[in-house]
């Protein structure tokens, strides 16, 4: 259920209701009793950041952090060879040499 948070106009009162989203707004004050109690506009209090995660990601001990280590080691063993020949092959073949931040 979401916080809501309210104000009254006429004294100031301010509090946050755990209501429902179907449940009516609140139009009352409770500390002055006029009808002048009203919900505030607020910022969400989170934030979706990066690529996400999925429920299975962490259900067989980390199965996907695993994988993208054995390829970075991998490209370590190999001495980073097929990553600077696909950086190189991608410099020549765009017009601005893939140094802008659009690759």
């Amino acid at each position: 259920m979401p916080i809501y948070a309210y104000k009254c106009e006429s004294c100031g009162h301010a509090k946050d209701v755990l209501q429902k989203v179907s449940d009516e707004p609140l139009s009352v004050c409770p500390a002055c009793g006029a009808a002048t109690f009203r919900k505030q506009l607020t910022a969400a209090g989170f934030q979706l950041k990066g690529t996400g995660w999925y429920v299975t990601d962490f259900r067989n001990g980390g199965g996907s952090a695993s994988s993208a280590s054995t390829g970075a080691a991998a490209a370590t063993a190999t001495g980073g060879a097929s990553a600077a020949a696909a950086t190189d092959g991608a410099a020549g073949s765009t017009p601005c040499g893939a140094a802008c931040a659009c690759h």
